[in-house]
């Protein structure tokens, strides 16, 4: 094997994990779940039936990636945050041809104990709040906190929040790094580093 499952979690058929990954204490690997190269899951996590996780994500303790949700290279998972991947589950009603899809795109990272409800998009490198109910769509480079989850402001590709210039220029002091504000259309883009 070119990846490390801890003797005390379950990996079900039909499951491809990439080299270098490591999957710790008590976790369990649904059915016909990919899972990339360089990829960290601690205790307690589980995932699938049917998820696709990218490269180099890492997943804390306490968290479970329900079928529908979908997961670029280089995410962060908080301890205990969670995903839903209904929208009015009844324990007495069958939904599962109701899943929606979620998505979380490249480098975004979501605090402990945050909330992502089904069915939106996390964009690129936009970093999620310890404790946040995020319910609709969110932007590449956001700063997302509260219930609901409300943009506070714009962090950079290293996760660091950004103050733009009257131009809308910001340099992220840690790279190098520069992004431009768009506020007509109310984006940020990286244009250097």
């Amino acid at each position: 094997m070119s990846y490390f499952v801890h003797e005390s979690s379950y990996i079900d058929d039909e499951v491809i994990i990439g080299e270098n990954t490591k999957i710790w204490h008590f976790c369990h690997i649904l059915s016909k779940s990919v899972i990339g190269k360089n990829c960290s899951f601690g205790q307690n996590c589980v995932v699938g039936p049917k998820v696709k996780i990218g490269d180099g994500v890492k997943v804390q303790n306490n968290v479970s990636i329900y079928e529908g949700v979908e997961i670029e290279d280089d995410v962060f998972l908080g301890p205990s945050m969670v995903f839903t991947n209904v929208i009015n589950p009844r324990a007495f009603i069958q939904r599962k041809e109701e899943f929606k899809k979620t998505l979380l795109k490249r480098g975004c990272s979501i605090g402990a104990n945050a909330t992502i409800v089904c069915g939106i998009t996390i964009g690129e490198y936009a970093l999620i709040g310890a404790g946040a109910v995020v319910n609709r769509d969110v932007k590449p480079f956001s700063l997302m906190v509260g219930v609901p989850a409300k943009r506070i402001g714009w962090v950079s590709k290293a996760g660091n929040r950004l103050v733009f210039d009257e131009e809308g220029i910001a340099r992220d002091y840690f790279d190098n790094s520069l992004y431009k504000l768009d506020r007509d259309k109310d984006i940020v883009t990286q244009i250097k580093g």
